[in-house]
């Protein structure tokens, strides 16, 4: 407010280097404060002074200059199409070829910053040269120099095939691959985040992954005291599970199910996420991935995450992954509902508190469940709550069992289900009706009226 940007940048060119170095860190402080600062550094036309100035200052002024450009492209994809316009991808390319690592980290941080808001802006750091001097900063010794540069490798990947497939063309798969048993957590999370972004885009790419050799390696960052390292390394065996039966099968062959269904036994909230949904792909793909969840003990853990969590989006997770270990066969069913799952997940579809994605994951599930369901004993506490679409289901899978099981038809009878069959109002002619004559059939009528 005091006009003090047009009063620094005469400075970025005074003869003494400590003063331009002093001025070039203010105006970035300054610019990483809010993006209407920012957009003032834009406006005072000062990232031109910075960017001529770039290839013949030393080391310190670079770092400076690095650090105003990845302050201002931080915001948004306007103000970092305003760094791109002044030729600073250039500039910064040729400082990760500089001999100094932390001119490199700095070079490494803005380009990240700039690369991560889209793909446009992902594909300019590509065309600028980024990703082979990326690639060879993550072999370096320096850990900051190698954290930042895995980190902005994985914000290329991110945004599209095309992307990850030029990093993954540089070589970078390999390097990244033997940094998972690194001590440093910062660096792990960085490079396990870099895989996953890679390997999400499609089986190709995650094939790739697999073939440096992460299994069973990646299992121990699982187990790790660092929650963001359990996390990303749940979230990329979650990106290799989902494309394929196979790529699922080899993940469970190498112990990755029981691995992550420990993980998520002992942590709690966002933590879980990607866990609980690699398990729901797992089981989403055939009748034996499903099983292998199952015989892991997989069903008590995402019971308890169904109950234990605050969060709506993770609950949702959990109905969906029980749904998807459910829906297969009688078998699969059977050992959900054996859970006491299922009163669960009514009362979280019928609770109207639950957000709009709760209600319909755990209706989706209960259907999916129910559907395959023929253990009575579980089904029955429902009779007494659901609501008229769920009814339906549950009404039907009595309908097909009942007529062809003596013991369950007397069982029926007086635990009071018949009597409750009784009351539904169904609409006539509907499906409905239908599964309540068929269950009515089954007795003589002076025991139905």
């Amino acid at each position: 407010n005091s006009g003090v940007m047009s009063l620094l940048r005469p400075l970025l060119l005074d003869v003494v280097p400590t003063i331009q170095q002093t001025a070039a860190l203010a105006l970035g402080r300054l610019a990483n404060y809010n993006d209407a600062l920012a957009e003032a550094v834009v406006k005072g036309n000062i990232l031109p002074h910075l960017v001529c100035s770039l290839s013949e200052q030393n080391r310190f002024y670079k770092k400076a200059a690095a650090f105003v450009l990845r302050a201002v492209g931080k915001h948004s994809p306007q103000l970092a199409q305003a760094i791109v316009q002044c030729g600073a991808l250039e500039m910064l390319v040729i400082c990760l070829e500089d001999f100094d690592p932390g001119v490199k980290e700095a070079a490494s941080w803005a380009l990240g910053y700039i690369a991560r808001h889209n793909s446009e802006l992902s594909q300019a750091v590509v065309d600028a040269g980024a990703v082979p001097l990326l690639v060879l900063c993550i072999q370096e010794p320096e850990i900051a120099l190698k954290r930042i540069a895995a980190s902005t490798l994985s914000d290329i990947s991110k945004h599209s095939p095309e992307l990850a497939q030029t990093v993954v063309d540089a070589g970078a798969i390999a390097h990244l691959a033997q940094m998972i048993l690194n001590p440093d957590a910062k660096l792990k999370r960085q490079v396990l985040s870099a895989l996953s972004q890679i390997a999400k885009h499609s089986v190709d790419l995650a094939e790739l992954v697999v073939e440096a050799e992460i299994f069973p390696v990646v299992l121990t960052c699982l187990k790790d005291s660092d929650e963001y390292v359990k996390k990303n390394g749940a979230t990329l065996i979650r990106e290799i599970a989902k494309h394929t039966p196979e790529l699922s099968q080899l993940i469970v062959n190498a112990g990755g199910v029981a691995a992550v269904i420990d993980c998520i036994g002992s942590c709690r909230g966002t933590v879980r996420l990607p866990g609980i949904m690699m398990l729901g792909y797992v089981a989403a793909h055939s009748e034996n991935l499903s099983m292998a969840v199952i015989v892991s003990k997989g069903i008590p853990p995402l019971c308890a995450c169904l109950i234990e969590e605050h969060e709506d989006h993770i609950k949702a997770a959990a109905a969906w992954a029980l749904g998807q270990v459910g829906r297969h066969t009688p078998e699969h069913a059977r050992a959900v509902a054996v859970a006491n799952v299922l009163p669960t997940l009514l009362a979280m579809y019928m609770d109207t508190r639950s957000s709009e994605d709760l209600q319909m994951k755990t209706k989706k599930a209960l259907k999916n469940i129910l559907q395959k369901c023929t253990y009575l004993p579980a089904l029955e506490p429902l009779l007494h709550d659901a609501t008229p679409n769920i009814m339906k289901h549950i009404v039907g899978q009595f309908s097909k069992v009942l007529p062809h099981d003596s013991k369950a038809r007397r069982l029926f009878v007086t635990t009071g289900g018949l009597k409750k069959v009784q009351e539904i109002k169904a609409e006539p002619g509907s499906l409905l009706q239908e599964y309540i004559n068929t269950i009515n059939n089954c007795y003589p009528e002076e025991i139905v009226r």
